[in-house]
């Protein structure tokens, strides 16, 4: 993603509200993640207490890499994927996944043989169609990234194309039929709508109606988000879709880069196995210990697959009956904010409980964790990308009188998701 920058928390959040993209945080379960009522972090928890018991397992195999992919790790997706290939190679399933993950990772070109192969293995243009039509707008190819938003609108993520397809619509000039489009979703309350509204506005040059909106459904973040809204009709058009999908905006130091340019290149399908095999991160290093466990009861086991909203890099916590305690391997350095800290592990659970509770909008899909070293503990939330979507958090913490500080931990510190309530 060379000229491209990640934009600030604020600005990328308007960007993924409600599932506009893979990194954003959870909501209830609307799409091809999970056929229950339930969080994508839930969906995922529960994935990998059945993997814990069967590593063969191949629907929580591509279910987990589905709820990761949701909560934006695709490096775990990735793994998952792979995984679930392996049991079942015949499958179109892990391949239209694997293609999920490279348009999640900003990559449309890569993306393109993963789907071809699903489609000879058997998926259909509505399976497939909300994944690759975001390619296909990546790639500012507006009109096929429409027909698999049609098509992917009577399938199981029906909601999440309407969206894309509504942003794709304006991309292409269209208003009138992109406000249309997002209609029903409204009408039947639909939390990101106003947000999706706001976007059209703003990629079809009605910037003054778009703050108008953004500031209903996100009061006081005008300052910081007039810049990035200012700017989307000015893109090109594969700029634009990577801007309010994924939240990639370009770099003012490489202004020219733009998918437009790229086209599909018809090559072999990669392998989801060795492409696996290539992600050395600690994020999978759990999840190898988790299932090299298979049936076996293991309370100390743990999933370490970082899920990674916008704000924040983190570990879903795997529900007491699996876990009674995490074990921490040495973590590298990282940036986190610290919101209490005391000698009582279980007490700072508690308060972080209290938290979420008392401002559920604010900690929606934060967790938190206990970072402790010697005879300390602290609260954390995080890790976060970089300072400024740091200093943008703790602002937020502010205003409901919590005094965040930024802190670091050292590779010796042990970190692990406070107690569950």
């Amino acid at each position: 993603m060379r000229g491209f920058a990640r934009i600030s928390f604020v600005e990328a959040a308007l960007a993924c509200a409600g599932a506009l993209a893979c990194v954003a945080g959870p909501a209830c379960a609307q799409g091809s993640y999970s056929p229950y009522d339930e969080t994508a972090a839930a969906a995922l928890s529960r994935y990998v207490r059945a993997l814990a018991a069967d590593s063969q397992d191949f629907n929580s195999l591509v279910g987990a890499g589905r709820a990761a992919l949701e909560l934006g790790d695709t490096q775990a997706a990735a793994g998952f994927f792979a995984r679930a290939d392996a049991v079942n190679p015949r499958s179109p399933l892990p391949q239209a996944g694997m293609g999920a993950v490279s348009v999640a990772n900003g990559d449309p070109k890569a993306a393109m043989p993963y789907f071809t192969r699903a489609l000879q293995l058997g998926a259909t243009q509505a399976m497939v169609g909300c994944d690759r039509g975001l390619a296909y707008d990546l790639m500012g190819q507006q009109a096929n990234a429409q027909a698999d938003y049609r098509a992917a609108m009577s399938g199981a993520d029906a909601d999440k194309a309407r969206r894309r397809m509504a942003l794709s619509l304006a991309i292409s000039g269209d208003k009138a039929d992109a406000l249309d489009t997002i209609a029903p979703l409204s009408a039947k309350g639909d939390s990101a709508t106003p947000r999706v509204r706001a976007f059209v506005l703003a990629l079809t040059g009605d910037t003054a109606d778009a703050m108008r909106l953004i500031n209903v459904s996100m009061p006081d973040s005008s300052s910081t988000v007039a810049p990035f809204i200012q700017r989307l009709a000015s893109l090109a058009a594969g700029q634009k879709a990577a801007a309010v999908n994924l939240g990639i905006f370009p770099d003012s130091n490489n202004p020219g880069i733009s998918y437009a340019a790229a086209t599909p290149v018809p090559v072999a399908p990669p392998s989801t196995a060795r492409m696996a095999e290539t992600v050395t991160s600690d994020r999978l290093a759990g999840i190898d210990a988790l299932l090299r466990q298979q049936a076996t009861p293991a309370p100390q086991a743990v999933a370490q697959a970082a899920i990674r909203p916008v704000q924040a890099a983190y570990i879903p916590q795997v529900p007491p009956a699996t876990v009674q305690r995490a074990v921490a391997a040495p973590a590298p350095q990282k940036l986190w904010l610290q919101l209490a800290k005391g000698d009582d592990a279980s007490a700072l659970s508690h308060r972080f409980a209290r938290l979420k509770s008392q401002y559920p909008d604010l900690f929606n899909g934060i967790p938190g964790y206990v970072a402790e070293s010697g005879g300390d503990a602290r609260l954390v939330v995080g890790p976060f990308h970089g300072a400024s979507d740091a200093s943008i958090f703790a602002d937020d913490l502010n205003t409901i009188g919590v005094n965040a500080n930024r802190w670091t931990n050292s590779a010796s510190d042990r970190i692990v998701p406070v107690a569950a309530e």
